[in-house]
């Protein structure tokens, strides 16, 4: 049996490098996510973060298990140090399951300063 799986990604900058910022940063991009695409939430499969190297005070996925993602995998990582890039900026890759869901259907969030990584997707 086929599963369909489609990759949502999304990103967001924060103002500080605080345990608050980072939790409520991320909130808010999964919260843009998951109204923007009808998530539900036992299809994800897993999300996976990143951040960059100056933001280091809390995880990215704590946001998802406060949010109620407790049955998927989570993980974070540090994003790759590219001179001139975004600064504290978390990035994430969802991938979810849904029969009637085409890639082409998905719609991708860059909140903030992490527009700047997706000009195609302005408005």
């Amino acid at each position: 049996m086929l599963v369909n799986v489609v990759a949502i990604r999304g990103a967001t900058t924060v103002e500080n490098n605080s345990k608050s910022d980072i939790i409520e940063g991320t909130k808010e991009l999964l919260l843009n996510i998951i109204k923007a695409n009808n998530l539900i939430k036992e299809n994800v499969i897993s999300i996976i973060f990143s951040s960059t190297k100056d933001l280091d005070c809390e995880y990215p996925a704590k946001a998802a298990r406060l949010l109620g993602y407790t049955q998927c995998g989570l993980m974070c990582f540090a994003e790759m140090d590219v001179k001139g890039s975004i600064g504290k900026c978390i990035r994430v890759l969802i991938l979810y399951q849904d029969p009637n869901l085409k890639q082409a259907d998905i719609k991708h969030i860059y909140l903030k300063n992490a527009k700047a990584l997706r000009p195609d997707l302005s408005e």
